[in-house]
Parts: structure tokens; C-alpha cells; sequence
């Protein structure tokens, strides 16, 4: 059993200035993010995207992620909460960001950046999903280090105890799974497969079959929201967002892979 490293939330305090360290994850997740796509326009990888296009697409990606992640959370986990405490969905300060609704954020950016620029959107989804997963994993390194979003109970070696939990109960270093699965591993799969030419939105929809496919099987082993519990067929809110993504990614790869036209 190992106990977990209590880290110092705050990373910078200037005076009555605080930066934690989590908000610093979320600064070096986009400028992953913007220097990935950089080097990709540099080699060649997109006709469409100049690096002035990448800034202006970068920063309202910013704002779709962090609104859209926002009202992710306020919709899917604590509707009732926020309809009764309004003025709380402004309150960014005590957390409370979805996935999910991050990427209906992005995905409503990118298709009004493919409306300007007069290309389809899932040419600028091909090029934005490879940049995507060290952002998430930068995120789920801030989870980590704010000792948020532990596992559920565990015997194995490497069960970690949350002192956040309260309970003293060694949990399964959840964010670390998820670090890994979604950022690393997911990163090196859509790199690699779109270093070559594919079929405009087979990247996209490889995405959505790897991040959706990582996050359902990481659920089983992350306790689920406590307001919340399990939902039907004992499954987390987390597992049932992502089925759609799976199901999704894996119709538009048939659909896409069946036409003829590359980029």
C-alpha cells in the first residue's frame, strides 16, 4: 500500500496571487496542444491551417473548453444542484469540469472555425484530434496532484490511500490510469496512424473510439461521484457518456474507410 505524496496545491503565491497547480495544467495542456499543431503545419500535414489560423483556433478552443466543460458538468452530474443554486455554475473556483462537455465545446469551435475557413469540419477535427490527448493528460496529472477523483477500494501492491478520502482505504490511482490510457497511450495510437494520408475523418473517428473505449474501462476501477453512485446496469455516468462516443467513432470509421477519397 502506498501513501499518496500530499502535494502543496498552490504552486506560485505572489502576495494575495495564488496559481495552483491545476490551473497551470490546463496552460501547459493547450500549449501542448498549439505547439503539436505547429510542428504538424511546419511538416506539411495540413493545406488549410496557417499558424495564425492555429492561434485564433487554439485560443477559442480555450474558451469552448473551459465553458463547454462547465456546462458539461452542470447538465450531466448536478442539474437539480445548479437549478437551485444558479449563481453556483460561475463558481470555477471549486471545480466541477466534464469532458464531455469540454468536447462538445471543442466540437462546436472547430465547426464554426471549418465554416470560415471553407473546409469541411472533419478536416479540422483530423488535425485537432492528435493534439488532443497530452491536454488530458496534463488534466489528469492535476487530478493527481490535487487528490481528486481517486480510485475505487483496491488490494493490489500499488493501491494508493487518498487522505482525501477519508476513509484510510487504499484506492486505485485512478487519474494515473487514466493519465496514462488517454494521454500516452491514445496519443502515440493517433499520432502514428495519422503520420500517413487516411480517409477525411477516420482520424477523428479513431478518437473517439480510443478516448471512449480507455475512459470505460478506467471507470471500473474510479469511484464513481458520490451524489451520484452507479446507474443503471452498474455502470458510472462517466461509462454511459462514453458509449455513445464508442459507438459513434466506430459508424463513422466504417462509413468513412468505405469512401474513396483520401486527404
Amino acid at each position: 500500500m502506498l501513501h499518496y505524496p500530499e502535494f502543496d496545491p498552490i504552486a506560485i503565491r505572489i502576495g494575495p496571487l495564488a496559481v495552483h497547480w491545476y490551473g497551470l495544467m490546463y496552460l501547459l495542456g493547450f500549449a501542448s496542444a498549439y505547439l503539436l499543431g505547429r510542428w504538424r503545419i511546419a511538416r506539411g500535414h495540413t493545406t488549410f491551417m496557417t499558424t495564425r489560423d492555429l492561434e485564433d483556433l487554439t485560443f477559442y478552443t480555450v474558451l469552448g473548453v473551459v465553458l463547454g466543460g462547465r456546462l458539461g458538468y452542470v447538465l450531466f452530474y448536478k442539474p437539480m444542484h445548479y437549478l437551485q443554486h444558479p449563481i453556483e455554475i460561475f463558481y470555477l473556483w471549486e471545480g466541477g469540469m466534464a469532458f464531455h462537455g469540454g468536447l462538445l465545446g471543442v466540437i462546436l469551435v472547430m465547426f464554426l472555425f471549418a465554416r470560415k475557413k471553407g473546409v469541411s469540419f472533419f478536416t479540422v477535427s483530423d488535425f485537432v484530434a492528435p493534439l488532443i490527448p497530452p491536454s488530458l493528460a496534463a488534466g489528469r496529472w492535476g487530478n493527481f496532484m490535487n487528490g481528486e477523483l481517486w480510485g475505487r477500494p483496491t488490494d493490489v501492491p500499488w493501491g494508493m490511500v487518498f487522505p482525501q478520502s477519508g476513509d484510510g482505504l487504499a484506492r486505485h490511482p485512478s487519474q494515473l490510469y487514466e493519465l496514462a490510457l488517454e494521454g500516452i497511450v491514445l496519443f502515440a495510437i493517433l499520432w502514428a496512424f495519422s503520420a500517413k494520408p487516411r480517409k477525411t475523418g477516420q482520424v477523428s473517428a479513431l478518437f473517439l473510439i480510443g478516448y471512449g473505449l480507455f475512459r470505460f474501462t478506467v471507470e471500473f476501477t474510479r469511484e464513481p461521484d458520490n451524489f451520484l453512485g452507479l446507474l443503471a446496469g452498474g455502470l458510472s455516468m462517466g461509462q454511459w457518456l462514453s458509449l455513445p462516443m464508442v459507438i459513434t467513432g466506430m459508424a463513422m470509421f466504417v462509413f468513412f474507410t468505405a469512401r474513396q477519397s483520401s486527404r
